[in-house]
Parts: C-alpha cells; sequence; structure tokens
C-alpha cells in the first residue's frame, strides 16, 4: 500500500500547487490545460479529492507507529 500513499500524497501536493497558484495568480492551471469544470477537470477535481480524504487515514497510521 506503500506506492498507493505515494500516489495520494503526490496528486493532493499537485493539487495543493493549483490551489496556491489560483491563491496568488488567480490561474487555475487545471482548468486551463482541460477546459473550466468540463468533464475531464471534473474528473482530475474528484480524484485529488478522494486523495485528500484518504489522506486522513494517514493521522491514524503515523500515531500508530509512534507508539509501537
Amino acid at each position: 500500500m506503500k506506492w498507493f500513499d505515494n500516489t495520494a500524497l503526490s496528486l493532493v501536493i499537485i493539487g495543493a500547487i493549483n490551489w496556491l497558484l489560483v491563491g496568488i495568480f488567480r490561474f487555475d492551471l487545471v482548468a486551463f490545460l482541460f477546459g473550466n469544470l468540463s468533464w475531464m477537470s471534473r474528473i482530475i477535481y474528484t480524484i485529488v479529492g478522494l486523495c485528500g480524504l484518504y489522506l486522513f487515514s494517514l493521522f491514524g497510521r503515523i500515531h500508530s507507529m509512534s507508539e509501537s
């Protein structure tokens, strides 16, 4: 499952960089590349959001590893 954790973390970091661009420059890279709320950009936003929700489990796993 480590590969999935790394993939999810990478996608969330890319999503965070996109939000940084939106916040500072008002430039949405996903919308620029795939269209403003096209089906492809909506899929990308959904995948990044699901990866972010999945990474909530990382908190529990880190806590359980530190207690061992």
